[in-house]
């Protein structure tokens, strides 16, 4: 079992991708109404909402236990709808050397692929891969699609 690793998994889902795509990319502000369960709160440290490179700083719950963390928007593709966030501080990084979660969002016949990649490495072998942060993501992915199907 090595350090580092990567990884993967795809949802489909019967949002449209841009308007799935625009919560990560400009108003991740609304992420504590639409599962408030899961994200408590999220606000700019650094910069604005959308721009890359600016920092935002995040209240969550995984696995029961409230986290907090410090990510930035890494790099930005808004043609191909994939964004990269870089974990820059939080109890994840007791764990994790390295965290980048990489979206891309891809519209069907009918909705969305939303596909999340989680590349990291870790501070050591005894640390489990990071499973339930790709399940936490595929959980959001869900609520963000039932909010945009109520609307």
């Amino acid at each position: 079992m090595g350090l580092t690793g990567k990884l993967e998994v795809e949802v489909a889902i019967n949002s449209p991708a841009d308007k799935f795509y625009n919560i990560f990319r400009r108003q991740s502000h609304h992420l504590p109404n639409i599962c408030s369960d899961k994200v408590h709160k999220i606000d700019v440290h650094e910069g604005d909402w959308e721009t890359p490179g600016s920092v935002k700083n995040w209240g969550y719950t995984l696995g029961g236990e409230a986290m907090s963390l410090k990510e930035t928007m890494e790099s930005v593709d808004d043609e191909n709808k994939i964004i990269t966030f870089k974990v820059l501080e939080g109890e994840i990084t007791k764990h994790f050397k390295i965290f980048k979660s990489h979206l891309q969002v891809k519209a069907k016949d009918t909705g969305s692929l939303v596909k999340w990649t989680i590349e990291y490495e870790k501070v050591n072998e005894d640390v489990p891969n990071p499973d339930a942060y790709l399940e936490f993501a595929v959980n959001v992915t869900k609520d963000i699609e039932s909010h945009h199907l109520k609307a």
